[in-house]
């Protein structure tokens, strides 16, 4: 109540301030023109009042004003992405326009970036791995997502294979966890969520016609400047409105999937003036889509969109900024595809790269009289993975006079997920004992026959008949087994689990920074504060489920017939068994993080520059969960009273309410960072920076380990990310290049496994900690070879190291016979060389380009067992100028159709396939040909695309 109250009180004092620099304000105007070399205009090019922190954007004939500026000489600095950026004085009043030119600057060294930097500066002057992504850049391509859009950038691994959400980011070898676990992904200068874990950041982060650029810092002062992001910041900065009315509308029509599914989206963006001074702008857009997928599972994959909007209120001291945005989209993650061989990985039997091994339409439902929950489950895959957000934020902008700048920066949102689609697709066989172990029916004897549930066509039977003398265990004889598949993996289906998950988060971040500017030299001081509310409910799995093997895999029944002659159904007329599954999960936490940051920046001289910074932060959760307890025995007939039906005779209740708090204090989380620039002339700097960042662990390891009920083992450990960097930075009129040397040593990273004892409880082994050490070279260049042509290459060179890494291997008898394994001094996994070369051609009307991406060799796992394969891939785009406001894009990705693997899962069908650590090379030399699983980049796909621009 105290905090609500002092928050109305400090929002009523800033209005009040807001209202007295309005009413005091001048009424001069500085207005102009930008335009570049060939005389078109620059839309959207910033222009800011040099000291006062004061701007616009330049509307879509190039034109800006800015109101309300006081008399005396005032100092411009203009700039845009992909030019130079050039300063002016003028002075007020003015007796005629300003005329201002830009010159391209490929590279954008000269662009003035705001994002991991302790005050606005360029590239060039910046001793930090800063690069940018502009609108031009953006448009010209087709991504697969917004996390797609960054393998345009140095040294940043994308993994989008899964689809348009759930993929993998990281940078300089730290891969821990994958996913998005050492770098923030912003929003216009905010983390898109307080904590990550429950649900990957790229669901709520979508690239449409409302960005205008991405920023990225990659290592250095993201440690200080974002939250637990010592990988890097990632900021999609969004459009803001001019002084005209300006918009674009653009429709796309693309066939993915190798050319035969459909894709259909359409964006717009509009934005200008809403006062005749034009100091009040605005800016709305968005965008919707409807798509098949490019692994069509026979039902619609993706569907939905987003709109933002924001408000700018500028005046002669600062600026209001209110945005806000809606998501509301349905979309599936992809799953592995059935393979074979470790040398030349390719789909195994019929499977190709546009095969879904998602299974087919299912619906059914989970009563709570089963699971224990206070409310039924309605299952349907067809509604895939459900998204969605509300969000509403505020930003002040505020200078005070002799140098002193404020900045507040706060945002609410609430964030909703829902999951129903089938996961951990792995085939396994079953005439084998693991494939009744995990439907939970090993020493039920008798007869299982297989059969399709719509046609009632048999596959056969499997007899599951007990031990004899000689045969050393139990029987599985099978009898005119036919199934689907035998090309992939003989008498085998597709173990296809059924979760159900529910994510509520409720997020309040906000950001205030202070800065002072002296003569020579700035400093910076920051509060960063979040507060998130999260709630998971889940059944993992709801039901179980086996299909064929085949694309679009279809459900398989089940009827067991007893030793006595008996008939039971062991899966309901759709296939599904073991309702309930394992019970249902509540979790509930509420997780506060505090930062305290400052920065100094000192211009030395003209030529040297030194910048240090600390950070220091609190973590602390608290948390109570609720786990499920199995009723034993299982019902005799179950749910709806029938003793022949099997699938809903697991009954659950639940255990009582547990809870946790756990803290990390300011002396636990301290990062700090310090850099040098020096520029030996114009086109010529370098800098050094040394950086220590630390990393508080992700909301899924408290949630994770609370519903195995191991709470008395969770620990709140900091991992401490060492990184030293080099840069050299040349520019000249035809040719930029950026090179940064860089180390990374990853240390206290905790390998915690969870184990299950022979009565079903579970266990956590010792804890053992990983050490991880990176070296590489990072590299971004372009080279102009005349007006028409030029060419631009970013990638990255490295070498990963397991300096320390353990795992437990589990075995039969509990933690008595766990084996401890050390991979020490091997090659840390899925870490390899990348690069992407982009040619472009360009006139006044055409624009051609082809990103040719290679991903070199990585080590499958970091036992060493295998390497993925290098591979090339190549996207082509182009683009023509029908009319100064018509243009029309045809892009192909994955020219040559590719299939580039990205990811892997084990042999041996499920539950083998999850362990890849726990493959070696000696399971490897003894079964080459098994057939195991890959994860590969999508398949080729063709988009046009129509925008119109006004």
């Amino acid at each position: 109540m105290n905090t609500l109250f002092l928050l109305r009180k400090n929002c009523f004092s800033l209005l009040l301030i807001l209202c007295s620099h309005i009413i005091f304000a001048q009424n001069n105007n500085l207005s102009g023109k930008v335009t570049d070399t060939k005389g078109e205009a620059l839309a959207g090019a910033s222009v800011t009042i040099k000291g006062v922190n004061k701007g616009t954007l330049s509307d879509k004939n190039g034109a800006f004003t800015i109101a309300n500026v006081a008399d005396g000489t005032v100092k411009l600095s203009i700039s845009f992405i992909g030019f130079s950026t050039k300063e002016v004085s003028v002075t007020i009043p003015q007796t005629a326009a300003l005329a201002v030119t830009l010159s391209d600057d490929q590279t954008s060294l000269e662009e003035v970036v705001v994002t991991g930097v302790f005050d606005k500066r360029t590239k060039m002057n910046a001793s930090v791995a800063i690069s940018t992504l502009n609108v031009k850049q953006i448009e010209a391509v087709v991504p697969n997502s917004s996390a797609d859009l960054l393998k345009n950038l140095p040294g940043v691994y994308v993994n989008t294979s899964r689809g348009e959400v759930g993929n993998s980011i990281y940078t300089r070898g730290l891969n821990y966890n994958g996913g998005f676990f050492y770098v923030s992904m912003q929003e216009d200068g905010l983390p898109v969520m307080g904590i990550s874990g429950l649900i990957q950041p790229d669901a709520y982060l979508r690239a449409d016609a409302t960005i205008n650029k991405i920023e990225s810092v990659r290592g250095g002062t993201a440690s200080i400047l974002g939250p637990n992001a010592p990988g890097g910041i990632f900021n999609y900065v969004s459009k803001t409105g001019g002084q005209t009315f300006a918009g674009e509308a653009r429709a796309r029509f693309g066939l993915e999937g190798n050319g035969k599914n459909p894709y259909y989206r359409a964006d717009f963006n509009v934005g200008g003036p809403l006062s005749k001074d034009k100091t009040l702008t605005f800016n709305v857009g968005g965008f919707y889509r409807s798509a098949d997928g490019p692994k069509y599972p026979g039902y619609k994959l993706s569907y939905g969109g987003q709109v933002k909007a924001n408000i700018i209120k500028n005046y002669k001291s600062g600026s209001l900024k209110l945005y806000a945005k809606v998501l509301d989209d349905n979309t599936a993650q992809f799953e592995y595809t059935p393979s074979i061989d470790f040398q030349n990985p390719r789909p195994a039997g019929s499977f190709t790269n546009t095969s879904s091994t998602l299974i087919q339409s299912q619906q059914f439902t989970i009563l709570k009289a089963v699971s224990g929950a206070s409310k039924d489950i309605n299952y349907d895959t067809q509604k895939v993975g459900s998204y969605d957000e509300k969000s509403i934020g505020l930003n002040w902008e505020q200078t005070f006079g002799e140098g002193w700048t404020f900045n507040n920066n706060f945002k609410f949102s609430n964030k909703d997920n829902i999951s129903q689609t089938t996961a951990v697709v792995f085939p396994f066989r079953v005439d084998q004992v693991v494939f009744y172990g995990v439907s939970g029916n090993v020493a039920k004897f008798g007869t299982y026959e297989f059969y399709n549930p719509t046609t009632g066509q048999s596959y056969g039977t499997v007899q599951q008949l007990p031990p004899t003398p000689t045969s050393g265990g139990i029987r599985f004889i099978p009898s005119n087994l036919s199934l689907p598949g035998g090309d992939v993996l003989q008498n085998a289906v597709f173990y296809n689990p059924n979760p159900y998950g529910e994510v509520s988060m409720n997020d309040f971040i906000d950001q205030a920074t202070i800065s002072k500017k002296l003569k020579n030299m700035t400093f910076t001081g920051g509060l960063y504060y979040a507060s998130t509310k999260a709630n998971r409910f889940s059944m993992i799995p709801a039901g179980q489920s086996f299909a064929t093997i085949e694309d679009q895999p279809k459900t398989v029944a089940i009827r067991y017939t007893n030793l006595a002659g008996t008939k039971f159904e062991l899966t309901n007329p759709n296939g599904i068994t073991n309702f309930g599954g394992s019970g249902v999960y509540e979790n509930e936490a509420n997780i506060k993080q505090t930062a305290l940051f400052l920065g100094h920046n000192w211009d030395i001289s003209e030529n040297l520059n030194f910048d240090w910074g600390i950070r220091a932060e609190t973590f602390n959760i608290k948390s109570s969960f609720i786990t499920p307890k199995r009723v034993t025995p299982d019902s005799p007939t179950g749910a709806d009273g029938n003793a022949t039906t099997l699938y809903d005779n697991r009954l659950f209740t639940a255990n009582p309410t547990q809870s946790f708090e756990k803290t990390l204090s300011f002396s636990d989380v301290i990062s700090y960072s310090m850099g040098l620039n020096y520029k030996i002339h114009d086109g010529l700097a370098v800098y050094g920076r040394y950086s220590q960042g630390r990393k508080t662990p992700d909301l899924s390891y408290f949630m994770d380990i609370a519903n195995q009920q191991l709470t008395s083992n969770i620990s709140v450990e900091a991992q401490d990310i060492k990184m030293a960097e080099l840069g050299v930075k040349y520019r000249s009129r035809n040719f930029n290049l950026f090179l940064t040397p860089f180390y990374t040593l990853a240390g206290n990273i905790p390998n915690f496994q969870i184990f299950q004892n022979v009565d079903a409880t579970y266990y956590a082994p010792a804890r053992v900690y990983q050490k991880i050490e990176t070296k590489g070279l990072e590299l971004e260049g372009n080279y102009v070879f005349n007006k028409n042509f030029s060419l631009r290459v970013v990638g990255i060179l490295q070498s990963s190291v397991a300096k320390e890494f353990s795992v437990w291997l589990a075995k039969t008898n509990g933690a008595a016979d766990d084996e401890k394994v050390s991979y020490d001094g091997n090659q840390n996994d899925n870490i390899g060389n990348m690069f992407t070369v982009t040619p472009t051609y360009s006139n006044d009307k055409f624009t051609a380009s082809i990103n040719w991406q290679y991903m070199g060799k990585r080590w499958a796992n970091v036992g060493n067992a295998f390497q993925l394969p290098s591979f090339n891939s190549f996207d082509l785009n182009t683009s023509y100028k029908i009319t100064n406001k018509i243009q029309a894009n045809l892009s192909v990705n994955n020219l040559f159709d590719t299939y580039g693997i990205m990811g892997w899962a084990a042999p041996g069908g499920f539950p083998a396939s999850l362990d890849t650590q726990g493959f070696t090379k000696a399971m490897l030399d003894a079964n080459p040909q098994a057939i195991y699983a890959t994860l590969p980049i999508m398949p080729r796909a063709y988009f046009l695309t129509m925008s119109y621009k006004f």
